[in-house]
C-alpha cells in the first residue's frame, strides 16, 4: 500500500516548539519512524509538509490525479480549524484520507475542538503523540481490506 503522510502549517517545528505538547522528537525523526512501520508491514510511505495552504491542496489534487496514494495521513495543524479549502480539497478527491493530531485537541483550547475538516475525512486520531500516525495507518489499512 503507498501511503502518503501529510503535514500542514508549523509542523516543520516538531521537536523544537511547545516541547510539552508536542515532544522533543522531530518531524523527520517521526517521518523515519513511519517510514520503518510502513516497510515492517509491506507499505511505502512518502512524506510531504508544507505551511502554506496552496501548497497542501495541490498535493491532495496530485495524490489523485497521478493516482501516487492509496490513502493519505494528514496533520493539517491550525489549518484544521479553518480551512475550507482543505475541506473542499478532502471532498473532491476518492481517495480516504484520516485525520491526525499528535495532542489531544479536545484537552486544549476550545477553537481547537472544532475541526472543518473531520466531516470529509474517514477518521480522525488524536492525543498520542508520534503514535496518532502509526494508529491512523494501521486504521486506514484496516479499512482499505474490507
Amino acid at each position: 500500500m503507498k501511503i502518503l503522510v501529510m503535514n500542514g502549517v508549523n509542523l516543520n517545528l516538531t521537536g523544537k516548539r511547545e516541547q510539552s505538547v508536542y515532544g522533543r522528537e522531530t518531524l523527520e525523526e517521526i517521518n523515519a519512524r513511519i517510514a520503518a512501520y510502513c516497510k515492517e508491514n509491506g507499505d511505502d510511505a512518502e512524506f510531504f509538509q508544507s505551511n502554506y495552504e496552496g501548497a497542501l491542496v495541490d498535493k491532495l489534487h496530485e495524490a489523485f490525479l497521478n493516482r501516487s496514494a492509496d490513502g493519505i495521513i494528514f496533520n493539517a495543524g491550525a489549518f484544521t480549524h479553518y480551512s475550507y479549502a482543505l475541506r473542499d480539497a478532502i471532498a473532491a478527491i476518492d481517495l480516504p484520507v484520516v485525520e491526525v493530531h499528535m495532542s489531544n485537541v479536545h484537552a486544549r483550547e476550545e477553537f481547537r475542538r472544532t475541526s472543518v475538516i473531520s466531516e470529509v475525512c474517514r477518521g480522525t486520531v488524536s492525543g498520542f503523540g508520534a503514535g496518532s500516525y502509526l494508529a491512523a495507518i494501521t486504521g486506514l489499512k484496516a479499512m482499505l481490506k474490507k
